[in-house]
């Protein structure tokens, strides 16, 4: 079986390519991506949101030894980024020398290539985080 579900890969594109998160009615804690139980309250009604593609290096981590899709692209970096607004995105951050990365250093989100299926052909897209 292929790690990319085409079609989910097509039905998830929009909401992905908007950075469209769902903000609970109970308590307005804001998830990215959308589910369907708040994890703060339990909640299951939620309020579509678009988020800010602003934000700021949380955490991150230097990967040498990736996996065969990323091996062209090592070292490279993983980070939490805290977006404004309080969702959290765990994505790649480009565009920089890992080195070069730092708490609290601001990025912003964009819309790249992500990786290819080379069985089925599919190339997925999502974000990833370059320096503001």
């Amino acid at each position: 079986m292929s790690p990319l579900n085409p079609a989910r890969t097509a039905r998830e594109y929009p909401a992905r390519y908007r950075l469209e998160a769902a903000r609970c009615d109970a308590c307005g804690a804001v998830s990215y991506p959308a589910r369907l139980v708040c994890p703060a309250c339990r909640g299951r009604k939620f309020s579509p949101v678009t988020l800010s593609p602003e934000g700021q290096v949380l955490t991150w981590s230097v990967i040498h030894v990736g996996p065969s899709s990323h091996k062209h692209e090592v070292p490279y970096a993983l980070a939490i980024v805290e977006l404004t607004g309080g969702a959290r995105v765990t994505c790649q951050i480009a565009d920089v020398d890992p080195a070069a990365i730092r708490i609290g250093m601001p990025v912003r989100l964009e819309f790249r290539r992500i990786q290819e299926d080379g069985e089925a052909g599919v190339i997925a897209y999502g974000h990833k985080a370059v320096p503001a």
